[in-house]
């Protein structure tokens, strides 16, 4: 026969049950503010003065961004509105993954035939190429790519 369900042993059930229940929820919140990469933008009220005219310039430019990853090569080819190589001043990237900025490197870029190329050492899964371009004009360009390494 099993002792009597008395109101210490529902407290103690009731404690057990939340406190679990607490426990993971104070974890979770943890592992989430712990890999959080930070934020995009310092103050998002500025940056939004001046969104829709940096839009309209960058879409203007009429650039097609591609990227590529091959042989321990990051491929960045960046076209015109006709299909050619875009003229680009400039070109900076910061590339890692989109959960945490352990793995973020800066690839240093050469320019051959068109197409912009770092060799670079990249694991297998998802990534993010945050890239700043500037045009021959002065125009920013700025895109954020999303690309999947095979290994």
């Amino acid at each position: 026969m099993s002792a009597p369900l008395t109101g210490r042993k529902v407290f103690l059930m009731f404690v057990a049950f939340f406190g679990v229940i607490i426990t993971v929820n104070l974890f979770m919140a943890y592992m989430a503010v712990g890999t959080f990469p930070g934020l995009d933008v310092k103050n998002s009220y500025v940056a939004s003065q001046s969104f829709d005219d940096d839009r309209e310039a960058q879409s203007a430019l009429g650039w097609d961004v591609s990227v590529s990853y091959q042989a321990g090569e990051l491929q960045v080819a960046v076209l015109n509105d006709s299909g050619q190589p875009a003229d680009v001043a400039k070109l900076e990237a910061l590339v890692g993954r989109p959960t945490h900025v352990r793995d973020d490197q800066t690839p240093e870029f050469q320019q051959r035939q068109g197409v912009f190329k770092a060799p670079v050492t990249l694991g297998s899964g998802l990534w993010n190429l945050r890239l700043n371009a500037t045009s021959l004009d002065g125009t920013p360009f700025k895109q954020r790519l999303t690309f999947e390494v095979k290994n």
